[in-house]
């Protein structure tokens, strides 16, 4: 049992400076009883648990910490790196000026052996012995200086603190704080030739996607001159494919149109190839259309009217419209070529998945992209909607497209908005919602004007789209003709992730009771996977949702000692919050499932009146092949909050560093009914002026989002991240439990949080192969 503090590159840099130190705590993602760093800086005794570990992975810190400072690679710390940091000159046994890997091993294992025949005590430990003061070897809480370390530390839950045990909590955290990740330098996503080079992806809704297109009459090379309407007859959509005869983008892309075109008509949708250059010829044209085997009609927009009808940008634009004229998407075909570079294949197939979702009767995940390709220039551009707005030409649209994926017959929504007699009916709730920006739920603070979105799951309602809904709603509520209507989209009956690839279940239902408060629930289940499995999507389904109010999953190594280590500090593997039951990440993107883990579901039931049981399930879907990305989360906790009395304006401030080059993907707030905002700020390494990552003007307890970004965001190594909530601990705050009650962190709704979980990823490295 006895066990002695290992004097390692990185134990003698923390004994130098405060700032390691407080990134190496920050590194091992430390749970809620030792997290704050005064606590830490106050215990030689934590801080001694920390640094010790096996002799091989103390050995892997000091291989890491050697090649950082030989910043030329020549196996020599010398001149201006041996001046990187004071102790290197002691473990310069010979004194030649210059270390080298083995010399620097061996000064560490002779200053280990030294500290060790010096260290008084049973247990070889000094600061364990002085806080053991009745010398049993065993530490209590009346032993301890902090007493809320006990149940991080007492593994068996029996009231006493063995070495051992204090030494597996940390090891524990060593084995588990960070992620899995190659040796190579983490590249910033928009440095990264796979993720760079993919079309911008913008907010359909502010581009005319789920619109209604206007009925406009073309004349194609054969001589036939008809309305979109009378072309989509008989069909189940069109594309409108752009092209230029001579624009080089377009010559890249003609394979791919003539697959397309070939795939679209053996699924009974057509395609419309449209050139948009006037000044092209119809030999051009001829001589485009022969090269890449082409059959579709032609539409020469000689005057621009469809381009500027559609607002087109680009000579390699496609429009996807369905039976109903309405755009389902827009933008690039895929992602294999563009302005400077060409892959040998496509990660991203916009249009072939979005015609996919179209034929399913769903709407796609990715609707809008720019489309790289020669760009158009139009002196004026009329809107992609028709103007005398209806609920059959544009209200329904915009309720599919909003509304109607929770507002649905046997969904969440408290009455569904499916039909024109359902709008009518709920007519002034809709307006009050939508004009004080409660729904769509979206709380994330407007981009600056001309600037797009940076989030791919932005709900909010496009300005057009509140103005046409409010003015509708204001005016005559005109029907329409109902030959404008939109196609009725599907649902999933179940599973919104489609048919799960497995599904973990909590072993038996859990009794809710009808009135009151419960404490958290904590409820493990086994896997039964023989070999690891790389997850792409989840879904969390309770079995009666109306008293779930959140739940935080953790995937623990086979025969781990699991226990409710609270909520918050350590990120999680999966969660269900309001606004979130379920996530599929890109491909190529995965977490990782060891072969016979544990999971753990820790459960927050709110009980509604009603005696009930719940016994939910989580649906996992499977990667088809071992990722390039890793996907973990993280989390920036402030445990030592304190909100006074009836304050409506308390500002609490959380600071930590960036211990690693990381990507991230996505952000989630957390707070309970007194949180009134909240903002994640960075400031670059070295100092320099912060800016705002994500700024949450109005958090809603109910509806706690995940913001994900289109384009993953780089914090480099050193950046110092910043959490601000805003808390309304006031008489005015109406979920407000009691305004009278000074309030810290807690599990409770009563209680408070705060909360920002960081979602990133890193490179898989070569041995991501599943065993």
């Amino acid at each position: 049992m006895a066990a002695c503090a290992r004097v390692s590159l990185a134990m003698a840099r923390c004994a130098k400076t405060n700032h390691w130190e407080k990134e190496f705590v920050l590194s091992y993602n430390l749970p809620a009883e030792v997290t704050d760093w005064h606590d830490m800086k106050r215990s030689a005794f934590f801080l001694t648990l920390l640094l010790t570990g096996s002799a091989t992975a103390q050995l892997a810190i000091v291989e890491q910490r050697f090649k950082e400072l030989d910043k030329n690679g020549d196996g020599l710390i010398a001149g201006e790196e041996m001046q990187a940091a004071d102790y290197l000159s002691k473990l310069d046994l010979d004194g030649n000026g210059s270390l080298t890997l083995a010399e620097a091993k061996t000064a560490i294992a002779r200053t280990e052996k030294a500290k060790t025949a010096a260290t008084p005590g049973k247990t070889g430990i000094a600061e364990f012995d002085k806080l053991d003061k009745n010398g049993d070897g065993l530490l209590t809480r009346d032993e301890l200086l902090q007493k809320r370390w006990m149940r991080f530390l007492d593994g068996n839950a029996d009231g006493q603190v063995t070495l051992a045990e204090a030494t597996e909590a940390m090891s524990r955290l060593r084995k588990k704080g960070l992620p899995e990740e190659s040796t190579a330098p983490v590249t910033p996503a928009s440095e990264d030739p796979s993720l760079k080079e993919a079309p911008e992806i913008l907010k359909g809704s502010e581009h005319g996607v789920g619109h209604l297109v206007a009925d406009l009459v073309l004349k194609d090379n054969h001589g036939q001159e008809q309305p979109l309407s009378q072309r989509l007859e008989q069909s189940q959509g069109i594309i409108l494919a752009f092209f230029g005869a001579t624009c080089p983008i377009s010559g890249k892309l003609g394979a791919e149109l003539a697959r397309l075109e070939k795939d679209a008509a053996e699924q009974q949708v057509q395609m419309l190839l449209v050139c948009p250059v006037a000044v092209e010829t119809a030999e051009d044209i001829q001589a485009f259309i022969t090269k890449h085997g082409l059959t579709s009609p032609v539409i020469h927009d000689t005057d621009g009217q469809l381009a500027q009808a559609l607002q087109a940008t680009t000579t390699t634009e496609v429009f996807l419209l369905d039976a109903a004229r309405t755009l389902i998407y827009r933008g690039a075909i895929n992602d294999q070529y563009g302005l400077g570079y060409a892959k040998d294949k496509p990660n991203k197939t916009y249009l072939r998945d979005a015609l996919a979702a179209m034929l399913r009767h769903e709407s796609p995940e990715i609707t809008a992209t720019t489309a790289p390709g020669c760009a158009l220039d139009h002196q004026e551009k009329t809107q992609v909607v028709q103007k005398n707005v209806t609920y059959h030409n544009q209200i329904a649209r915009i309720m599919q497209a909003n509304c109607v994926t929770c507002h649905r017959k046997d969904a969440i929504g408290p009455f569904s908005l499916e039909t024109y007699d359902d709008v009518i009916e709920n007519a002034g709730m809709i307006r009050k919602q939508v004009e004080r920006g409660a729904m769509p739920p979206w709380f994330a603070a407007e981009p600056p004007t001309g600037q797009h979105s940076l989030w791919i799951n932005d709900t909010s309602l496009s300005a057009q789209d509140k103005q046409d809904l409010l003015t509708w709603l204001a005016g005559g509520r005109p029907l329409g003709n109902p030959s404008d209507a939109p196609k009725p989209l599907h649902f999933p009956e179940e599973w919104a992730i489609g048919t799960p690839d497995a599904i973990v279940q909590l072993p038996k239902p859990i009794s809710i009771k009808a009135e009151g408060t419960m404490p958290y629930q904590f409820v493990t289940a086994t896997t039964s996977f023989d070999k690891d499995q790389w997850v792409q999507g989840y879904e969390i389904m309770p079995t009666d949702r109306a008293v779930v109010h959140h739940v935080i999953v953790q995937v623990h190594p086979k025969g781990s000692d699991v226990k409710d280590r609270g909520e918050g500090t350590e990120g999680y593997w999966a969660a269900y919050v309001p606004g979130n039951s379920a996530h599929i990440w890109p491909e190529g993107f995965a977490k990782k499932l060891p072969a016979g883990s544990i999971v753990s579901f820790q459960i927050h039931y709110t009980p509604n009146g009603r005696k009930t049981e719940d016994q939910l399930r989580m649906g996992l879907v499977f990667a088809k092949e071992p990722p390039r990305y890793l996907v973990h989360t993280a989390a920036v906790a402030h445990t030592r909050l304190n909100i006074p009395a009836g304050e409506g304006h308390h500002i609490e401030v959380k600071e930590q560093t960036v211990p690693r080059d990381m990507n991230v993907m996505a952000y989630m707030a957390h707070m309970h009914v007194r949180g009134k905002a909240f903002k994640f700020e960075v400031t670059p390494p070295g100092g320099g002026t912060p800016e705002v990552l994500l700024d949450i003007p109005r958090y809603d307890f109910n509806w706690q989002l995940r913001y994900d970004y289109a384009q993953p965001r780089f914090l480099a190594r050193g950046s110092k991240v910043k959490i601000t909530a805003v808390f309304d601990n006031s008489e005015s705050n109406p979920a407000n439990p009691d305004p009278t009650k000074n309030v810290r962190w807690g599990p409770q709704t009563q209680d408070e949080m705060m909360i920002g979980y960081f979602e990133y990823y890193t490179s898989s490295g070569a041995d991501v192969a599943v065993q």
